[in-house]
């Protein structure tokens, strides 16, 4: 049990440590593929230590350790999405930006030669 709270607690402060940067566009397909191995792996150790019986103690370091980790963890990995977030909406105004300047009038419904009469 003492072995894995260790393995869980290493693993968290490496996920902590890995969301102290904000990723550069370039590389954030391998940086999110990072992050999610080691959410993987951390989701099993939790899953595999609650199945043994774990038991939450406040006085021990280490569960003290661990919730603070998770606390600085989930704070930035909101983080992390909202800066995903507002790429995915830039990249979709530029997409529409891109539609309009090549194809200005696209947007407009023209009648032409037509008689359109709301009378019955």
């Amino acid at each position: 049990m003492e072995q894995q709270l260790q393995s869980l607690l290493q693993i968290s402060a490496r996920l902590y440590e890995k969301l102290v940067s904000d990723p550069e566009e370039a590389v954030r397909d391998e940086f999110i593929a990072e992050i999610q191995v080691l959410l993987d792996q951390r989701g099993e150790l939790m899953e595999a230590a609650l199945k043994t019986g774990f038991s939450y103690n406040q006085d021990d370091k280490i569960h003290r350790m661990l919730l603070e980790l998770d606390k600085g963890i989930r704070s930035r990995l909101e983080r992390v999405m909202i800066t995903i977030k507002e790429d995915m909406k830039n990249l979709q105004n530029a997409k529409k930006n891109e539609k309009q300047y090549t194809n200005p009038y696209g947007h407009v419904q023209v009648m032409d030669g037509m008689y359109y009469d709301k009378k019955k």
